[in-house]
């Protein structure tokens, strides 16, 4: 087994920003748990949560309460509030019931040498398949612009961690194993958008993932192109040759289900619905495609990494301040920035303790009403146009 490199950071990090955060919670409303629960980021949340959700799935189906410990009790009041979506926030029950079930056959295996950077060597041929079976009906929505956040009117400290895992036409990137197994050790649902092509290159790991409903996936194009330099032609390319790629590692899956007995009764959805801009860069044409092919186009309100390395105290301090209700964060799972883990796990258990719980985009969208933009950015309003001028002509690298 292959040990991640030791982080460049004192051995009493954790010990310094879980005293930080400790103190900040006093605050809020995780100050009511027992004083063992400051060791377990405001379990207390996570379990709410999920009797929550559990009671809305026994609500819609007319079942009994499912446990004897009081799951189930809110059923009806929270169906009646979510009618419109309620489909949406049961299968998001189901899934991470099923998730906490089979936890230990779905967590995925340690990092590994072939997970590094340039690891594996570069192939950006097209998929096998170009063109995908599956074709969503129009989304109109998307000619309105990116989702940077989604207002939520009750308040609720909810918001949606997503990793970009992503490589150029010209190199390979790696997979932040620990990141991903991570967040499955503490049932925390996350929304990777995977480029087609780094797909292909970790075709085994995106395999694994797919077998854990806790996740969910986006679309992040084929090789990272920049959709406000791209021809139409090529933008086309981007988009599809990603959902192709998504629907043969899903088939293989299926395929496979009988031997591994697991994904038979949650398989992953037939087709990528959400999609996220490389550089975060867009246009008018980009949006029609969208719009075209049935997809969301889904942006941040908050940017985690920075160029450096983000195993700071103070990053994450920085990073906890800016989210609200409805937030959306940025981090990256393809061992590209620096400190990624470190920073993932004292934002989110920073986040925990001042009482948000996590939840996919596809959730978030269904609780509250997307704010977009016309044009994406990081921090704001064209702060990424002159990414324009680097990584070549397309933005793929060539």
């Amino acid at each position: 087994m292959l040990q991640r490199p030791k982080d460049t950071v004192h051995e009493d990090f954790s010990e310094n920003f879980s005293k930080a955060l400790l103190e900040e919670s006093r605050k809020d409303s995780c100050e009511s748990a027992p004083a063992e629960s400051s060791f377990r980021p405001c379990l207390m949340h996570r379990r709410s949560f999920l009797a929550g959700t559990l009671g809305l799935m026994a609500g819609l189906f007319c079942a009994p309460p499912l446990t004897a410990s009081g799951f189930g009790s809110t059923a009806c009041a929270f169906a009646a509030d979510n009618t419109e979506h309620a489909d949406i926030l049961a299968e998001y029950a189901a899934r991470l019931q099923y998730h906490m079930e089979n936890n230990g056959d779905l967590r995925l295996p340690a990092l590994s040498a072939r997970d590094r950077r340039r690891a594996i060597p570069n192939d950006n041929r097209p998929p096998a398949r170009r063109t995908p079976v599956t074709t969503l009906p129009p989304n109109s929505s998307a000619l309105e612009g990116v989702v940077r956040r989604v207002h939520i009117e009750s308040g609720e400290k909810v918001c949606a961690l997503t990793f970009d895992m992503c490589e150029l036409a010209t190199t390979t990137t790696g997979f932040d194993a620990d990141i991903v197994i991570w967040l499955q050790d503490n049932n925390i649902p996350a929304t990777f958008f995977m480029g087609g092509k780094w797909m292909r290159t970790h075709e085994r790991r995106v395999r694994q993932i797919l077998r854990d409903p806790l996740f969910e996936i986006g679309n992040h194009a084929w090789a990272h192109g920049n959709f406000a330099l791209l021809s139409l032609k090529r933008m086309r390319e981007e988009i599809l040759d990603t959902q192709s790629q998504y629907e043969l590692l899903r088939e293989e899956n299926i395929a496979n289900a009988g031997r591994s007995g697991l994904g038979e009764s949650l398989p992953p959805p037939e087709a990528l619905r959400l999609f996220r801009f490389p550089y975060g860069r867009s246009s008018e044409q980009a949006l029609q495609l969208l719009n075209e092919y049935g997809l969301e186009p889904i942006q941040w309100d908050v940017v985690a990494e920075t160029g450096g390395n983000n195993a700071s105290v103070s990053r994450a301090r920085q990073v906890i301040n800016k989210v609200q209700p409805g937030s959306i964060l940025l981090f990256h799972a393809n061992l590209v920035p620096r400190g990624s883990f470190q920073l993932l796990r004292y934002v989110a258990t920073g986040l925990q303790r001042k009482g948000y719980r996590f939840v996919t985009v596809g959730e978030l969208l269904a609780l509250g009403t997307p704010e977009r933009a016309r044009d994406g950015y990081f921090e704001k309003p064209g702060d990424n146009a002159e990414l324009d001028k680097r990584f070549g002509t397309e933005g793929t690298g060539r």
